[in-house]
């Protein structure tokens, strides 16, 4: 077995994103998300880098290249939002690495946070 990515064939790249404040019971907006793709040589590289919008919605993260089996990884920056929005900053940010498999199209990849805690899940 190959440890090189493989590319998948005729599949539309997406990956989506979506922050909300459980604190304060709204959206996220411009938080910055950052994707990065693991690397065969065990380092990730960074693929795009945006900002929530007024919804905290970030429709497509995978904007340069298809989406491919591999691993990545989507690093939201929270510091500068919690700071702005005059919260405590206990996690600057979340790194969330999940693996793509052959064959699938599409991930959502949803952040509920607070000043103090955090979840997230595979979204639809």
């Amino acid at each position: 077995m190959s440890s090189v990515p493989s590319k998948m064939s005729n599949v539309p790249s997406k990956i989506s994103a979506h922050v909300l404040d459980t604190a304060l019971g709204k959206p996220a907006a411009n938080l910055s998300i950052r994707l990065d793709v693991l690397e065969p040589n065990g380092l990730f590289r960074s693929v795009s880098e945006q900002r929530t919008n007024a919804d905290g919605r970030v429709a497509e993260l995978l904007t340069s290249e298809p989406l491919a089996a591999r691993v990545y990884r989507v690093v939201f920056a929270l510091e500068a939002y919690l700071l702005a929005t005059q919260q405590q900053v206990f996690y600057p940010s979340v790194e969330v690495v999940f693996r793509a498999q052959e064959g699938e199209q599409h991930f959502h990849i949803p952040l509920l946070l607070s000043p103090y805690g955090y979840t997230t899940y595979r979204g639809s």
